[in-house]
């Protein structure tokens, strides 16, 4: 949340088939959300500033780094989306009725980027 209010956080990253699986398409530019923490209060709005779906391969260092979480390599931000991604791999696997569903290269990856617009009291 501090990266986020602090501005070191400026983009984050999930899977295309989540989006797939939940009949949702990803968010468009210029919408906007709130961020919630971690005591389900609102604390900011963010303005989406970019959306693109990029192959996991194809994540460069420029956006893992504005990910804020300290990444200082391509391979220490996969690793940790590979890590994360996978803790529920078993639950994509299932809804898309494909056990051999895996992370690989050819991963979807929808990249966003944001801005914060207006912090909120909590």
């Amino acid at each position: 949340m501090a990266a986020i209010l602090s501005g070191e956080k400026t983009a984050t990253a999930g899977l295309l088939v989540d989006h797939e699986r939940e009949g949702s398409s990803p968010v468009e530019v210029g919408s906007r959300q709130v961020v919630i923490d971690e005591l389900d209060r609102p604390v900011a709005v963010i303005e989406i500033t970019g959306v693109a779906v990029r192959r996991m391969a194809d994540v460069d260092l420029e956006f893992a780094r504005d990910e804020g979480e300290g990444f200082e390599t391509v391979a220490q931000w996969r690793e940790a989306h590979e890590r994360f991604f996978g803790s529920y791999i078993g639950e994509i696997r299932s809804d898309l009725g494909d056990p051999a569903w895996a992370l690989d290269d050819d991963t979807k990856i929808v990249c966003e980027r944001f801005r914060v617009v207006r912090r909120l009291e909590p």
